[in-house]
């Protein structure tokens, strides 16, 4: 990629957008369901999203620029159920000031940065070239994993075309 840092930005910009659309124009059942046993529906998508700006991103950032190795993080384990009140626009909302936030420590970051090393508790050495290439990847991820989400009572009901969305229907684990 020709600007890594660029690019990472860019995609991270991009993305609380998305959400606040989402969570403006969709009913609040369809982004709380489920889309099959034990899969995240898109909210939670969302609230994985912001537990990681809360926990992950800024301690990562910080690391690196420090030259200090940094904990995993075990969404299970250390994320948060849906903020208790919160409609999913707050919540989109609340995402976009958090990676406002995000954005504002990466301005600081230069390309130079990119290969600076810190030690990942369960990866090993990484790069913060690397780590960039994780966080645009990771919020594309759940961007897709969200939608995938959404689509699934779309696909349940169209009848003789379901064949068509086969790569799209989600299985419980």
């Amino acid at each position: 990629m020709e600007d890594l840092l660029n690019v990472s930005r860019a995609v991270l910009s991009a993305t609380p957008a998305r959400w606040i659309s989402l969570a403006e124009t969709l009913p609040a059942d369809l982004l709380t369901r489920r889309p099959a046993p034990g899969e995240w529906s898109a909210l939670e998508c969302l609230q994985h999203l912001i537990d990681t700006k809360r926990a992950v991103f800024p301690v990562r950032i910080a690391a690196f620029l420090a030259g200090r190795d940094f904990p995993a993080f075990d969404p299970d384990a250390q994320g948060s159920k849906a903020d208790a009140g919160q409609s999913p626009l707050e919540l989109a909302h609340e995402f976009d000031r958090l990676r406002t936030a995000s954005l504002a420590l990466l301005a600081k970051v230069t390309p130079a940065d990119m290969g600076k090393q810190a030690r990942h508790q369960e990866l090993g050495m990484v790069t913060f070239g690397e780590m960039m290439h994780e966080w645009a990847g990771h919020d594309l991820m759940h961007l897709v994993q969200a939608e995938r989400a959404l689509m699934q009572p779309f696909i349940a009901g169209c009848g003789p075309w379901q064949s068509y969305f086969s790569d799209h229907v989600v299985r419980g684990k």
